[in-house]
């Protein structure tokens, strides 16, 4: 079952397709350090696949270059990611190349979601025009055009709740209206990450379209109960202070990171567990904000801070700057602004007063220890904050088999 992942940002959808045993016969993704998290994620189901796994572990751990590492791997493997920006211009040379990869076969499915910076009710809040001609409006018509390229049987079409609100509901409803008239039933779910496993409270539309002759009924989510908590996410990781790095585990897998695929039984190579560097005033605030959720069970709000340390003149809105994630519950969304600081997500533990680390973050996401981000610690965040849950993909494609499996095909 072959699978094409377009707007593959650092891979998190088509990680959990992958997770189902569906070919991803390529990646299409426009950001380079995006593109070469996807090449060396490929590299590691390369590895993983002919027990080569010393050799990847090498690589993430700083002991080889990444040249010398892709050199080990197959081109026909790091040819799969296709680093371009989709336009009308890059269609053809795009679709030449996977009908290559594809070698006469099938594409049975597509994946991907347009980036979503021009739906975000945050991105229009700051932007002047409220992004209604921002281009990337219409990078939902570029998704069209593969699905009406390659007939997959079925696609999936992920996106933020604020494309259900641009430019009035109008491309929700365009988009829906067009991939009707391309011969698919469509079905639209809003799905919260945190009630599949992923411990994070992270809503998303999902459009989803079958094939109309393969009769195939709308997919059910069954929630499953939340058990795990940001504690026992962190577990194993070893204490940080600000501006420190230390990438030992301080014990073994536990049952919750094996249970939610974070780190395998025998998996001991940590990475990215980096904290950044705080200002004096920062540090404070960020303890003091730590003890306000500790003790009084709530987030410290800025025009609640003490006078010196209020610099911003506006104190009427905007007031959650500061946010620490709750050790005893669920993470906030992991957003892309994570690459700019990390004032939204101060780590719990008020005796380490710091933001959380790339890996951290990772976790958070579901991404498993064993996933290397390109190629540097900012690019990281970004990617992450940008990214599918790899758990909740898993949960979608497994659902959409299931009904698949099911199908009664209309026959004339």
């Amino acid at each position: 079952m072959k699978i094409i992942d377009l707007f593959a940002g650092a891979g998190g959808l088509s990680e959990g397709f992958r997770r189902n045993n569906l070919d991803i016969i390529a990646h299409v993704e426009m950001d380079y350090n995006a593109a070469l998290t996807l090449k060396t994620r490929e590299a590691y189901y390369y590895c993983k696949e002919n027990k080569k796994e010393k050799l990847y572990a090498n690589y993430i751990s700083g002991q080889i270059s990444r040249d010398e590492f892709y050199s080990y791997i197959p081109e026909n493997i790091l040819n799969k990611v296709l680093n371009i920006e989709i336009s009308n211009d890059s269609f053809k040379p795009i679709t030449n190349k996977i009908d290559s990869l594809l070698n006469n076969e099938k594409v049975f499915g597509i994946i991907g979601g347009p980036p979503c910076q021009a739906y975000s009710i945050a991105g229009r809040s700051r932007a002047k025009t409220k992004m209604k001609d921002d281009p990337r409006n219409f990078l939902y018509k570029y998704y069209l055009q593969f699905i009406e390229y390659y007939k997959p049987s079925f696609f999936v079409f992920e996106n933020v709740l604020g494309l259900l609100s641009a430019h009035g509901g109008k491309i929700y409803d365009d988009i829906q209206n067009e991939m009707k008239k391309l011969g698919y039933n469509i079905y639209c779910n809003i799905l919260d990450s945190s009630d599949f496993g992923v411990i994070q409270t992270r809503k998303r539309i999902i459009i989803n379209g079958w094939k109309k002759d393969l009769n195939i009924s709308k997919p059910s989510f069954p929630k499953k109960e939340k058990i795990y908590t940001i504690k026992d996410l962190f577990e194993d990781l070893p204490t940080l202070h600000a501006g420190e790095i230390n990438n030992q585990y301080k014990k073994n897998s536990t049952k919750c990171l094996q249970d939610l695929k974070i780190r395998k039984k025998n998996w001991n190579t940590l990475t990215y567990n980096v904290s950044r560097m705080v200002n004096d005033r920062d540090s404070i605030i960020y303890s003091k904000c730590c003890e306000t959720l500790t003790n009084n069970k709530k987030q410290l709000k800025y025009n609640e801070l003490p006078k010196k340390l209020i610099t911003h003149k506006n104190k009427d809105s905007f007031l959650d700057r500061y946010k620490v994630i709750d050790y005893d519950g669920l993470s906030q969304t992991i957003v892309a602004h994570i690459a700019k600081d990390g004032h939204h997500f101060i780590h719990p533990d008020i005796n380490q007063c710091r933001s959380i680390t790339v890996r951290e973050a990772a976790r958070i996401q579901s991404f498993s220890d064993d996933y290397f981000f390109e190629s540097s610690r900012t690019s990281a965040y970004k990617q992450i904050g940008n990214a599918v849950p790899p758990l909740l993909a898993e949960i979608i494609c497994k659902e959409l088999l299931k009904q698949y499996n099911k199908r009664t095909v209309i026959t004339d």
